[in-house]
């Protein structure tokens, strides 16, 4: 794999230790739409057959939680889809819809999937959360993609430890397998939705970045401390308590800050919002 991408870069495996590091470069939303075609046909087995397999004890302290974040997976995306359709049209990059409906096809698919789990444990599904409520409100106060992406961003920077942490919290082969494959996923949907924030801030001055961080940081607090509400129980479980959970979201949210600075990335000619 290292030498595979020496070789894209044009530089032998000699040349690697006096290199001067190189940026990344953002992929094109034609590059994301042939990445989603890829893992949608790449996932990992699940042993359905095995049943539910979890304990009275462990669905008692995660299950209630898992109802809620499954609600969360499911949306339409229809809201987003004419969001990312304005934002497309705006920016002179009509692959991005695409994109779009492919994220949302992989959000759709780990809803389902926790939904399965669900119904193996004979758990009814949610149909409301007040979370999931507070959350939908919010992206839909504006039509913006900017607005949309950050919460994404930091929901999908949380999930990445709720998912972990139930992960640990059960020895469910099935649900264990479901938090593998989620999280596998969710790290290549942050570097989409950063990238794509770094296409939205690259053109702004200093004083303006610095303002969006401002706003972003106080609303980061805000999520964090929303859903440690909503799913302490499940977090504790996995072996979370408020201060790991606490400083794990700040420093997860911190490389996703890195990530959508524009300034961490090679900008060729053409590409860009």
């Amino acid at each position: 794999m290292r030498s595979a991408m020496l070789e894209a870069l044009g530089l032998s495996t000699e040349d690697a230790a006096t290199a001067v590091p190189v940026k990344p470069v953002v992929w094109t939303s034609e590059e994301w739409v042939a990445y989603f075609e890829h893992n949608a046909t790449n996932l990992m087995p699940i042993p359905w057959g095995a049943g539910a397999g979890a304990t009275r004890e462990e669905l008692a302290e995660i299950i209630e939680s898992l109802r809620a974040w499954q609600l969360g997976e499911t949306s339409d995306g229809a809201r987003l889809t004419r969001a990312a359709e304005r934002h497309a049209a705006q920016t002179y990059d009509p692959a991005y819809v695409e994109a779009i409906r492919r994220f949302i096809a992989e959000e759709q698919r780990h809803g389902e999937m926790l939904g399965r789990f669900l119904d193996l444990a004979g758990v009814p599904r949610k149909g409301r959360d007040w979370g999931d409520s507070i959350f939908r409100l919010f992206r839909h106060l504006r039509l913006r993609m900017e607005v949309w992406t950050t919460v994404v961003v930091m929901v999908e920077v949380h999930a990445m430890l709720y998912y972990a942490a139930v992960r640990r919290a059960t020895g469910s082969a099935v649900l264990r397998r479901i938090c593998h494959q989620i999280l596998r996923d969710e790290v290549p949907h942050l570097r989409f939705q950063c990238e794509r924030l770094a296409i939205i801030h690259r053109n702004r001055g200093h004083a303006l970045r610095a303002l969006t961080m401002g706003v972003q940081r106080v609303l980061f607090a805000g999520v964090t401390l929303a859903i440690w509400a909503g799913h302490r129980r499940a977090l504790r479980a996995g072996g979370l308590t408020f201060r790991r959970f606490w400083g794990g979201a700040w420093a997860q949210m911190g490389k996703a800050w890195r990530a959508m600075d524009p300034r961490g990335y090679t900008w060729p000619k053409g590409r860009g919002g």
